[in-house]
């Protein structure tokens, strides 16, 4: 569950923040809640005491001579390294501060009556997307580079791998797209284990993705594209699918 807290001493737009963030996680159904609603630093810090990767929605002006949302923010900071801080702020052009405290604010939200929902309900789902790729298990991306771009490309939306017309290149097949990179299927067969077969030399299929295999022909599809069948495959196959083949 990430927690997320906010601190705004008017009460007006803390509610409506409040509101937002907590309809936004309703509808979503995003693993978050909003842990605190405070009007001053003083109960957010005492809130957040323990607190580890949180996200902070922070009022700039706050009324409060020994705190506002920068000293705050930077407390924070102090406190949970890898929190998430969020600014919101009647004064648009304050933004620069945030570089002059060295904060990385994630966004910075002006206060607008009939905006200030919808900008806080898309800053909390663009978080929830990072939150996510930051979560992707390494060992479930295959990461390769096409010319001078490198790509990771999610296990289960691999089809197969094919041998290129180029010497020493594969294809990487998805269900929308086509990617050449260097590598061997051999190199890839021992990296990927289980969840693939060699189905043929110029051929290594994902396990899951295979809809139907003619042995007669010594053909199969995978994902709808065909793919060869050798007779070694076809043991292969037979092997690491149960014998059902």
């Amino acid at each position: 569950m990430i927690r997320i807290y906010l601190c705004d001493d008017d009460d007006a737009a803390r509610h409506q923040i409040q509101t937002a963030l907590e309809w936004k996680i309703f509808v979503e159904n995003y693993d978050m809640q909003v842990a605190c609603s405070a009007a001053n630093a003083r109960e957010l810090l005492a809130a957040s005491e323990n607190e580890k990767r949180g996200i902070y929605f922070l009022d700039v002006e706050l009324e409060d001579p020994e705190w506002d949302g920068f000293r705050l923010g930077r407390e924070l900071r102090r406190r949970d390294p890898h929190c998430t801080l969020v600014y919101i702020t009647s004064y648009g052009d304050l933004a620069w501060r945030t570089f002059q405290y060295h904060l990385e604010a994630f966004d910075y939200i002006v206060k607008e009556r009939s905006q200030i929902g919808p900008s806080v309900s898309q800053c909390l789902s663009e978080i929830h997307t990072r939150l996510l790729h930051e979560r992707q298990d390494p060992a479930e991306m295959f990461t390769l580079r096409t010319e001078e771009t490198v790509r990771h490309v999610p296990l289960r939306d691999i089809l197969f791998f094919e041998t290129a017309s180029i010497s020493h290149h594969v294809l990487l097949h998805t269900p929308n797209s086509r990617m050449n990179f260097l590598g061997s299927l051999n190199e890839l067969e021992l990296q990927l284990g289980n969840r693939f077969i060699r189905t043929h030399r110029a051929y290594l299929v994902a396990a899951d993705k295979i809809d139907t295999v003619d042995l007669k022909h010594n053909r199969l599809w995978a994902g709808g594209y065909e793919c060869l069948l050798s007779r070694a495959g076809k043991a292969e196959l037979r092997r690491k699918m149960g014998g059902n083949q």
